[in-house]
């Protein structure tokens, strides 16, 4: 197998926490905004109970196939096409929530932090929530309204900067596993990786 087959198209970052063992065999992970489950197929592969849940069918569609062929033992239901800020779990469900290049989709401030509120509600305490987000720290952006800009390529997304990720810590009284690390690409946009713990 090689190990493209093994990891898939995983982002870095969530790789990097998979060496350290920060997320790993056994665990219940939920990638929130799954998309087609380019972060799921090692953790497919390795027996982590896996959760998601996204706002396209098609994408949900794809990774219940995905599921099926790599571990076959996990109900499609686990799958579902749902909205970050309401999803269909109960409260310290996870020990991990994932969620990689979504929030910048946030209409607004009231959008962003529903998510991620949501997103800490279903974590379990000690649990591991990764995020990876859009944002403005190391370039700068024209703003189309609030905390709304326009990256290198004319989208509009919802960016963050650090004061706002360390307030947010703060509220919800994580702990961060790593300092803030941002990845600047040239002219284009610039992406956060936030990582905390929930306190037991």
């Amino acid at each position: 197998m090689t190990i493209q087959e093994q990891f898939g198209q995983i982002d870095i970052y969530v790789f990097d926490q998979i060496l350290r063992g920060n997320i790993g065999r056994g665990m219940r992970v939920l990638d929130a905004g799954c998309g087609y489950g380019r972060n799921l197929v090692y953790l497919l592969r390795e027996g982590c109970e896996v959760f998601g849940v996204d706002a396209n069918p098609e994408g949900v569609e794809h990774v219940r196939a995905l599921a099926s062929q790599l571990a076959p033992g996990l109900p499609p239901e686990n799958f579902q096409v749902a909205a970050i800020e309401t999803m269909p779990f109960p409260d310290g469900f996870a020990d991990v929530v994932i969620c990689n290049s979504v929030l910048h989709f946030a209409q607004d401030d009231g959008h962003f932090v529903g998510m991620v509120k949501e997103m800490w509600r279903v974590l379990r305490p000690g649990g591991l929530l990764f995020v990876r987000v859009g944002s403005r720290i190391g370039m700068s952006f024209p703003r189309v309204r609030g905390n709304v800009y326009e990256i290198g390529d004319g989208s509009e997304w919802f960016l963050v900067d650090e004061g706002m990720l360390m307030k947010l810590t703060e509220d919800l009284g994580g702990v961060m596993v790593d300092p803030l690390k941002t990845t600047v690409v040239q002219d284009y946009r610039c992406m956060t990786t936030w990582v905390l713990r929930k306190k037991r």
